[in-house]
């Protein structure tokens, strides 16, 4: 048994659609779970017992649940984790949306489990809440720097990833850096969204602080604005790091931004 929490979330969903394929049993932690395949057990809060295999999100899980889990029989766990863990705090802005991405991290590899701790880029899916409102709205999208760079990753890369380190023991004790297969320009993102849906997108460049104000007027905790912007703007004209170790993992090129982009185009509706 797996159990894998934030099966609702942006990895857990198709982490635990591959595991149910690869013919294992899951019990999945969720607060949405419609759409969740049948056979899984569903659960509102992290139950150990008869768990051998433990997915830990960041965001859905206290770093004391790693503590409790080998004395319940859990045998391997795999974090998800993020490339800038290791930064300054105030260099990680998911902070400030409820990750603790290196206390469960470090939970996890100190936890004396066999151990994976995956450490994703920018996911391609953090459009959605930057974009998706405005392109359903019509075809500018504005933002601050458009130049700044991204190398975004396809959740189902992440997922897949995730699968291969409960399935066998090749990643056991390391840490892979995954992202996607190019560095992108915000603006070269928008366009790609644009071509996936048929529409031509604009990206409209707007001063730090007034995108900063737009989007806790969305709902985005100050200073996550304040950090994303941040590194937004350390990366303009510096091409986003790309490792290959999507690739070396899964032995097939990591997805492009433009199937994200396909794959997810309902989300951002047809022309108003």
């Amino acid at each position: 048994m797996i159990l894998v929490t934030g099966a609702s979330g942006t990895v857990g969903r198709p982490l635990v659609e591959l595991l149910v394929a690869a013919g294992q049993k899951v019990r999945a932690v969720a607060r949405n779970p419609a759409g969740l395949p049948r056979i899984v057990e569903v659960v509102d809060k992290p139950v150990l017992e008869g768990v051998t295999g433990l997915f830990a999100n960041p965001r859905a899980i206290e770093p004391g649940l790693i503590g409790q889990a080998k004395g319940h029989g859990v045998r391997r766990v795999v974090a998800l984790s993020a490339a800038n863990v290791d930064d300054e705090l105030d260099r990680q802005p998911s902070r400030w949306r409820g990750d603790r991405n290196r206390e469960v991290e470090r939970a996890v590899t100190g936890s004396g489990l066999d151990w994976v701790a995956l450490r994703p880029w920018t996911f391609a899916a953090n459009s959605f809440g930057l974009w998706a409102e405005q392109i359903r709205r019509g075809d500018e999208v504005h933002g601050a720097y458009a130049k700044a760079t991204w190398s975004p990753i396809h959740e189902r890369d992440i997922a897949e990833v995730a699968v291969r380190a409960f399935l066998d023991d090749s990643l056991l004790g390391a840490r892979p850096v995954l992202t996607g297969p190019e560095s992108l320009t915000q603006e070269q993102m928008v366009w790609t969204i644009g071509d996936a849906i048929g529409r031509k997108l604009e990206y409209v460049e707007f001063p730090p602080a007034v995108a900063r104000q737009a989007l806790v007027d969305r709902g985005f905790p100050d200073e996550f604005a304040a950090r994303l912007l941040a590194n937004q703007a350390r990366s303009v004209g510096v091409p986003a790091p790309v490792t290959n170790e999507v690739r070396r993992i899964l032995g097939r090129p990591a997805l492009t931004f433009a199937r994200w982009a396909a794959d997810n185009a309902y989300v951002f509706g047809e022309r108003p």
